[in-house]
């Protein structure tokens, strides 16, 4: 699938930060590297969009995410198919390739920057888990003021505040599933089966991917 239409360079200046305006569309980013991609995240994705009410999820696959340099696994174009795979006839979740078509590290800003639009309100969802290295993040000023931060927590586990931020939470169902635990799995022929959506599953496997030996 092409990446979404980006502003048209015709002057007019994008909304500024990620509050919604009536007739915008609402747009939520959900970046990783998905390595590979799993039911965590795809629950992650329909729950921001049905709390958040937003129009469409875009899962944004990371080509080389400069805090992740040298561990990524799989190559970026098998880990885009397993997402595009698994997202493959789910109402408003669709994969996206902005990061692979750039060379050198993957800056969440740059993807933010080609997404940003006056018609669009921008929803950029992170696991709790993420907040407490946000500081670190490239040009996190620029992002701060760009977007609506939608922070994913378990339920039953408090999600604090993200002072600074224009922020919300999502609540997402206790999955204890990892894509490092998976290709652990996957590499010792432990069954995946339903942790990984199951069409992205029969990819991996083709493409004996994560070590898989059939």
């Amino acid at each position: 699938m092409p990446p979404p239409p980006v502003d048209s360079g015709d002057g007019a200046r994008p909304r500024q930060g990620g509050r919604p305006t009536a007739g915008t569309e609402r747009l939520g980013i959900l970046g990783g590297t998905f390595d590979p991609v799993h039911v965590g995240h795809l629950v992650a994705a329909v729950e921001a969009r049905h709390q958040l009410a937003l129009d469409r999820v875009l899962l944004v696959v990371a080509a080389d995410p400069w805090q992740k340099h040298g561990r990524v696994v799989a190559p970026a174009a098998d880990r885009y198919a397993l997402v595009e795979t698994a997202v493959d006839g789910v109402d408003a979740l669709e994969p996206c390739a902005l990061e692979m078509e750039r060379e050198g590290p993957t800056y969440t800003i740059d993807t933010v920057e080609r997404l940003r639009d006056g018609a669009r309100s921008l929803y950029l969802v992170v696991g709790a888990d993420l907040v407490a290295g946000l500081p670190t993040w490239h040009r996190v000023d620029e992002l701060r003021r760009a977007v609506t931060l939608a922070v994913v927590g378990r339920e039953g586990e408090a999600v604090a505040s993200v002072p600074g931020w224009d922020s919300c939470t999502v609540t997402m169902p206790r999955l204890d599933v990892s894509s490092t635990d998976l290709r652990d799995r996957i590499a010792r022929g432990a069954p995946f089966d339903y942790l990984v959506p199951t069409p992205a599953a029969r990819i991996l496997r083709a493409r004996a991917l994560y070590g898989w030996r059939g």
